[in-house]
């Protein structure tokens, strides 16, 4: 039995790919495993996995500055063999680690220097240097750390440049979790959701604008990232169409997943985005819905290569329009779409399968 101690600054502790895919699969395995995390509920044990909080800080600021040192100080009385983090702002706190003979693996949920350009917060003059400096940061740190894994084969390519002890654990659903999304096409209504985290990038505006061109009602759901709001999104042409339902639980993504007939995944063609595999796409794949899904070249291997869904410039609302179009009026063809997701995601894009390959890694 191995003492595992995963790290996290940013994330919830009912976090998917960490606490319910990571730490779970890793307590089933017989392996001690710990979660430290920064929020404000108290210790708890959860399916095996003893949780630490640290306390949540009020800023940003606060939160990059303080939360490490709080979470490092943890780690250090804990005593784990192996010390698992997840956010690139406890880079500095692993390279600590790493040095006082601790096991430190860095799990790499997004390709940093990419994602740094697209961060509203930063200004855009110092992205780019930002960027640069964080490439450097993980390119020097990764070399004194035990493994890397990466959410994408893309990101691991990087990585196993740096160091060869590099996996891809992408973050493909847990079927057992959503299974109960799928169900039979008459009981579904006309209409289409977006979940997930909601920002100008991750294309909510187009999404509106096709919403006002099509007539068809959007169940959206997520958290807004900070570059717009509700508000602004409301008072457009397309706002009457939007039906915010908040921030959801897995229990009330599933029952949303039963009630709608599309999925949109429309990110913006960002450097750090064509190259993602976001979960909600195949989240929708395994409930039976098709997907409108933008154009990017790693998504057309699976979008197109599975006849799922059918892809469109996300920039462009008319196309997105479009698409919904196609799917109401022809709904044989929408229900195939949506049973060659599902099947999809059932064959070869799911966590069971994925699992083994962090089991192994341990090993």
């Amino acid at each position: 039995m191995t003492k595992i101690c995963h790290i996290t600054s940013a994330h919830k502790r009912d976090d998917i790919r960490i606490f319910v895919k990571e730490c779970i699969t890793l307590a089933k395995a017989n392996h001690n495993v710990i979660l430290i995390v920064a929020d404000n509920l108290p210790d708890d044990i959860q399916n095996g996995v003893h949780i630490y909080s640290v306390g949540k800080q009020a800023t940003r600021k606060k939160r990059i500055l303080q939360t490490p040192k709080d979470i490092y100080n943890k780690v250090i009385d804990l005593q784990p063999e192996v010390v698992h983090f997840h956010d690139p702002e406890l880079m500095l706190a692993g390279c600590k680690l790493a040095k006082l003979g601790f096991k430190v693996v860095y799990d790499v949920h997004e390709d940093l220097p990419k994602q740094v350009l697209n961060k509203y917060w930063l200004p855009k003059i110092i992205r780019p240097l930002v960027s640069k400096g964080v490439a450097y940061l993980e390119k020097k740190c990764t070399k004194s750390f035990y493994g890397i894994i990466a959410a994408t084969p893309i990101i691991a390519r990087r990585f196993k440049n740096y160091n060869p002890n590099t996996i891809t654990l992408c973050n493909y659903p847990v079927l057992a979790e959503l299974d109960a999304a799928y169900t039979t096409w008459q009981n579904r209504e006309n209409t289409m959701c977006y979940i997930g985290s909601i920002s100008k990038t991750r294309g909510i505006e187009a999404i509106i604008a096709a919403c006002e061109i099509s007539h068809m009602s959007l169940e959206l759901a997520g958290i807004f990232s900070g570059d717009i709001s509700l508000t602004e999104l409301k008072a457009g042409n397309g706002g009457k169409y939007i039906n915010y339902l908040g921030v959801l639980n897995r229990t009330e993504i599933t029952a949303l997943l039963q009630k709608v007939k599309i999925g949109l995944v429309t990110l913006l063609p960002t450097p750090s985005y064509i190259e993602s595999l976001p979960i909600k796409m195949f989240e929708y794949m395994l409930a039976g819905i098709p997907v409108i899904a933008s154009n990017f070249t790693l998504w057309q291997e699976i979008v197109a290569k599975y006849e799922c869904g059918i892809l469109v410039d996300p920039k462009n609302p008319q196309q997105i329009a479009d698409a919904v179009f196609k799917l109401f009026n022809d709904e044989d063809k929408a229900r195939r779409m949506g049973i060659n997701g599902r099947n999809a995601v059932l064959e070869h894009f799911n966590w069971e399968q994925e699992q083994q390959k962090l089991i192994n890694f341990y090993k």
